[in-house]
C-alpha cells in the first residue's frame, strides 16, 4: 500500500498527556485532522501530578508552535525556579534565587498545562475511556486499533504518546522499562501556609532538596498553596509489600520511613509525618539505552513511550518537542511515511544522546548535591 498524504490520513494519537495533546494541537492549527484516544474515563478522572518546568529551548518552543506560549506565561510561576539545598540538620546550605525577569524554566502544575492544551483542541478531539489493547494490520497500513472496551477503529498512522508502559511501543520495539533501583514515595501537603507553616517556610517558593547518599527528600511548591514531597530511596521495587504492608497502610509505611530517616532532623522528618492523606508509590523506571527501532511507515512514538529516562528535568520537555517536530513534519511532508522518517531522523539521535547522559541518573537523586528536578515522574501515561 502506498503511504497516504497526511492531509488525507486518519491519524490516531494514543495518550492525552502533554506530548499527545501538544501534537494534536499543532496538527489542528496546521489544518491536519487528528483523533486522540486515552484510557482515562474522563478528563478529570485522575490527578495529573505535581509541578514541572518548561524550558525555553524545548518545551516553550513547542508551546510557541501551538500558539499557547502567551497563555502559558500567564499561568507559570517564575518564582518556582528557586532551589534550596538543605543539610540533615535542616540548615539551608545553598540557595538559588531566580532573577526577577528569569523565564528560562518557570514552573507550572501538570494539571494546568494539561488543561491549557486540552481545551485548545476542537471539541470531540479526545475520546476518553479508550484503553488501547493491541494493534493489528500490515506494517504499511491501514492499522486496526483494538480497545479494551471492545471497539476497533482503522487508522493510517498510530502515534504512541502513552507513556512509560506504552501499548503502542510493542508495534515497533520489544523494549520494556526496567526498574532503576530508586523509588519515589509522594506525600501531599495542602493549605501549607496555614496548616504546615514550618514546612512552607523551609521549602520556600520553589524546591528544596536534602540527601545523605542513600535516601533523600525533595519538596516542591505547587500552585494553590500546595506542596508535594518526594521521599526518595534506594529500595527494591516491591519494598512496601516486602515490609508486609500495602500502599493503603499509611501508618505502617510512615513507621518504616521514620526508622530509615531516624538520623535526620525533626524538622525534615515532618515531611514524612505530617502529610495530608496517603502516600503514592512511584518507582522509577527507564528504557534501555539506546532505545531505537526499525522504521515503520504507520507507527511512531514520542515522549516516554520513545525514551523513558530518570526524572531529571527532561521528560515533558522532550515529549513536547517531539510532538511539535512530528506535527510539523506531518504538515510539511508529502506522505505519512516521509513525515515519520523526517521526525525520527532528528528525534532518535537526540533522545539517544540525552539518555546516555542521564543513564544511571536516578542515583543522582540521592546525592547531597542539587540534582535537576525539573520534571516530576508519574510513571504512567
Amino acid at each position: 500500500m502506498n503511504s497516504v498524504a497526511p492531509g488525507q490520513a486518519r491519524i490516531s494519537i494514543i495518550g492525552a498527556g502533554p506530548g499527545g495533546l501538544t501534537c494534536a494541537r499543532i496538527l489542528q492549527r496546521l489544518g491536519v485532522a487528528v483523533t486522540v484516544h486515552d484510557r482515562a474515563p474522563s478528563a478529570d478522572a485522575r490527578n495529573q501530578g505535581g509541578t514541572l518546568d518548561l524550558h525555553a529551548d524545548n518545551g516553550q518552543i513547542a508551546l510557541r508552535e501551538a500558539g499557547l506560549l502567551e497563555e502559558f506565561f500567564k499561568l507559570a510561576r517564575p518564582e518556582g525556579q528557586e532551589m534550596r539545598q538543605i543539610d540533615l540538620t535542616s540548615t539551608i546550605t545553598s540557595h538559588k534565587v531566580p532573577e526577577a525577569d528569569e523565564l528560562f524554566k518557570p514552573e507550572i502544575d501538570r494539571g494546568q498545562l494539561r488543561d491549557l492544551l486540552l481545551y485548545s483542541l476542537q471539541p470531540g478531539t479526545v475520546h476518553w475511556g479508550q484503553a488501547l489493547d493491541t494493534i493489528s494490520g500490515p506494517a504499511d497500513g491501514p492499522r486496526q486499533l483494538h480497545f479494551a472496551d471492545g471497539t476497533t477503529i482503522e487508522t493510517d498512522l498510530v502515534i504512541g504518546a502513552d507513556g512509560a508502559f506504552s501499548r503502542v511501543r510493542p508495534a515497533v520495539s520489544p523494549a520494556v522499562p526496567q526498574y532503576t533501583g530508586v523509588s519515589f514515595l509522594e506525600a501531599w501537603f495542602s493549605d501549607v501556609e496555614n496548616r504546615h507553616p514550618d514546612i512552607a517556610e523551609l521549602v520556600g517558593l520553589g524546591g528544596a532538596h536534602a540527601a545523605d547518599g542513600n535516601r533523600a527528600l525533595f519538596a516542591q511548591r505547587n500552585s494553590g498553596n500546595h506542596i508535594r514531597v518526594y521521599i526518595i530511596q534506594r529500595v527494591p521495587v516491591d519494598w512496601i509489600s516486602q515490609g508486609g504492608l500495602t500502599t493503603d497502610d499509611t501508618d505502617g509505611i510512615r513507621a518504616l520511613l521514620l526508622d530509615e530517616y531516624a538520623h535526620w532532623s525533626p524538622r525534615l522528618r515532618r515531611m514524612i509525618t505530617d502529610n495530608d492523606g496517603p502516600y503514592v508509590d512511584r518507582p522509577i523506571f527507564a528504557l534501555p539505552v539506546p532505545h531505537t527501532w526499525e522504521h515503520n511507515p504507520t507507527v511512531t512514538l514520542l515522549g516516554d513511550a520513545a525514551h523513558l529516562m530518570p526524572p531529571l528535568g527532561v521528560g515533558v520537555n522532550l515529549a513536547m518537542l517531539d510532538a511539535s517536530e512530528l506535527a510539523l513534519a506531518l504538515a510539511d511532508s508529502a506522505t505519512v511515511d516521509d513525515a515519520i522518517r523526517t521526525y525520527e531522523k532528528t528525534m532518535l539521535p537526540r533522545s539517544t544522546e540525552t539518555a546516555k547522559i542521564l543513564e544511571g541518573g536516578a542515583e543522582h537523586l540521592l546525592s547531597a548535591d542539587i540534582p535537576d528536578f525539573g520534571d516530576d515522574n508519574d510513571a504512567q501515561p
